[in-house]
């Protein structure tokens, strides 16, 4: 039998510098490698004539050489060797740079292969550091060549051998994760088969069957999970069924503005839920600023009302003390006791607000993390809400459920995804969907520029601060880095604090900074004490400043639409006029495309449905979006149907064997357990 935990630094090829580079990749035993995929792969298996090749592809081409190598030297430490090769059809010249060791390779008169990409230059064809073989070879050329996403440091080349030692190692020894009479009913190839062929297929027809294989096992274990987790919801013993005669009207009425007919649709079916014996488990999906917050408090209102607890959990302390505040405020005259437990606060504090949580003198409970400790009991905790649920996980969201006796759990996200896919990626809740702004919500500007707006841009910004308003600027790096052309954190903040507003109060704010440190910073921005804040996409979820009405995004083509949207979002929170300028690099057509999507719409239901289509799912459903393992070969976009078909499979499966117990289908179950560790227990 394979170990399939054996350290990656003893696979052949390894050893201990290049087993610190395959970690970097998130590769750290035989199995990690062996599930590392191909991002996509080149057909280096059929050569073209040099006369049929076409400027800026990529191609396989035979030739014999005609001329000896040249060497020419260009300047100090730069030399070119060229070589001129023909096949039938005509001539190809042939540059490489620095490569000494190739003259000893070719020889007049001698068949090679060369892949590489093509420069066409009227009647001439070139071809710059192309790989090669000699004929009878096929190290380079000759097959289908996987392209991995790799790092500094890490050639293809060496990543590929370091596979393939990998794969010598489990050859024909995996045991299938899937049931046969899955296999046999779905067509689909073996475990061994599939592993082989998606790294090194003999043909795109083989390609094609593994990649089938190895996405039908995972969306099939993900919807096992979801669908167990929900059935583990419904089976349970009766859950607590809020009074009838306690009317969310109440509190609506009493509200200082007029709720919108989706809060108060949304509303109706939360109440339906409460009023069942069988406990609430609802997502509630909201563009941002659509006003999810008050309908968790009047949620929350009717839970107190109804003799029990509520615990609010924010993802972060700014944003669960703007909670507070706004809590306090609406409920003020309803004698509903709201508390803000975070981890900043002293431990005598702490003490007080456990023990009044516990004996019932604490009615809504809003808080950090901080909620999950041990030590946090609640006297008779009816509702849980937990906010923005992609910075939480499952896990996380059933230990604050663990601390009542089957509470009603509303879960709200601010990050919108098309409903077919929310259906199936929140396969264990209801949903319920905000799909309407209030209407005292401006429309905010946004402008995608180029580098050479740059003055343009400051200059606006300048003008804005002096009339009283303040600005966002997100990076996508903490400090430089020299792999990545992209502006960071640390490097704006030092340019503009001593030289483009040296005049304002500039700070940077970003991830790997204490929390505490981060909570100062974000008080003194919400307190106009900072003019120009520059930060990461910590920022991204749930702070409230009105004042602030400028969000820049430097390098916005590294950043999906969905985050682009979100942070957006940090802005148009008051009553001035808000703009986003979004700094873009690079001409490509998608990013082209992708900045006009954010230029022409604000609704977050439109723009997902684009970062899905013009991007793949890459961050997009990433375990940061919904506390899930993060896919490895699906992708939600290209693979609907399937996730579509295999979740009817799932239904089925669960439908006859809840808990997967059959002998069938315990492979299944050891698949959901392994793969979701201990979010999901079956």
């Amino acid at each position: 039998m394979v170990d399939l935990d054996k350290n990656i630094q003893y696979i052949k090829g390894v050893g201990e510098a290049r087993a610190k580079l395959l970690n970097k990749l998130e590769i750290y035993t035989l199995k990690d490698l062996v599930t590392y995929y191909p991002r996509m792969h080149e057909d280096r298996s059929i050569p073209k004539n040099i006369i049929d090749l076409v400027h800026g592809e990529e191609a396989l081409i035979e030739g014999i050489p005609v001329t000896r190598l040249s060497e020419i030297k260009v300047r100090r430490n730069l030399v070119m060797y060229k070589l001129t090769v023909r096949d039938d059809t005509g001539i190809c010249q042939i540059t490489w740079f620095n490569q000494s060791y190739l003259k000893s390779i070719f020889k007049i008169g001698k068949k090679y292969r060369f892949f590489g990409k093509v420069n066409k230059k009227l009647k001439n064809v070139e071809m710059n550091s192309p790989v090669f073989d000699v004929e009878g070879s096929s190290k380079n050329t000759g097959k289908i060549i996987p392209i991995y996403p790799t790092t500094y440091n890490l050639p293809q080349n060496t990543l590929r051998k370091v596979i393939e030692n990998g794969l010598i190692e489990i050859d024909k020894k995996l045991d299938d994760t899937l049931p046969k009479y899955l296999l046999d009913k779905y067509n689909l190839c073996d475990l061994n088969t599939a592993t082989k062929q998606i790294h090194f297929p003999e043909n795109f027809e083989m390609f094609n069957k593994a990649r089938k294989r190895l996405v039908f096992e995972e969306l099939l274990t993900m919807q096992l999970a979801l669908l167990s987790l929900k059935n583990r919801y419904t089976i349970k013993l009766e859950g607590i069924k809020f009074e009838s005669k306690i009317k969310m009207s109440e509190m609506i009425d009493n509200l200082p503005f007029k709720l919108t007919k989706a809060q108060l649709k949304v509303l109706e079916e939360i109440d339906k839920d409460l009023e069942d014996t069988k406990p609430m488990n609802r997502l509630l999906q909201g563009d941002v600023g659509s006003g999810k917050t008050v309908v968790a408090l009047i949620s929350a209102y009717k839970a107190v009302k109804s003799g029990y607890q509520a615990a609010i959990m924010a993802p972060t302390a700014i944003l669960a003390s703007q909670h507070l505040e706004s809590f306090t405020e609406l409920l003020e005259n309803t004698g509903i006791r709201c508390e803000l437990l975070i981890s900043g606060i002293t431990k005598k504090k702490k003490e007080d607000i456990l023990k009044r949580l516990e004996s019932g003198e604490i009615d809504i409970l809003i808080g950090t993390h901080a909620m999950l400790e041990e030590n946090v009991k609640f006297n008779n905790l009816g509702l849980v809400v937990t906010d923005e649920q992609h910075r939480f996980g499952v896990r996380q969201r059933s230990i604050i459920a663990e601390k009542g006796d089957n509470p009603n759990v509303l879960v709200m996200t601010a990050t919108p995804i098309p409903r077919t896919l929310a259906l199936i990626l929140y396969g264990d809740l209801d949903i319920s969907i905000i799909d309407e702004l209030p209407p005292n919500r401006k429309k905010i500007d946004t402008f995608p520029v180029t580098k050479e707006m740059d003055e343009r841009i400051n200059n606006f910004i300048k003008k804005q601060i002096d009339s009283g308003r303040q600005a966002y600027i997100v990076c996508p790096l903490v400090e430089e880095n020299e792999e990545i052309n992209a502006q960071s954190v640390l490097e704006l903040a030092e340019k503009y604090k001593n030289e483009v507003f040296e005049d304002h109060r500039v700070e940077y704010l970003h991830g790997k900074m204490k929390q505490k440190e981060k909570d100062n910073i974000m008080d003194k921005f919400y307190n106009h004490e900072i003019d120009i804040l520059i930060s990461t996409t910590v920022i991204e979820v749930g702070v409230n400043v009105p004042n602030a009405n400028v969000m820049v995004v430097e390098n916005a083509e590294r950043f999906g639409l969905a985050q682009l949207h979100q942070l957006r979002g940090r802005v148009g929170r008051g009553e001035y006029q808000s703009y986003c300028i979004l700094k873009y690099q690079g001409n490509s057509e998608v990013i082209r495309k992708r900045m006009q999507v954010m230029k022409d719409t604000n609704d977050g239901f439109i723009i997902s449905e684009k970062d899905l289509e013009l991007r793949g799912t890459g961050e997009f459903f990433g375990t940061k979006q919904h506390g899930l393992p993060e896919f490895k070969i699906a992708n939600l976009f290209e693979d609907i149907q399937m996730l579509k078909v295999v979740q009817s499979i799932a239904i089925e499966i669960i439908d006859k064997d809840p808990n997967l117990k059959n002998e069938e289908n315990k492979l299944l179950k050891k698949l959901v357990n392994e793969k979701f560790g201990n979010r999901i227990e079956i």
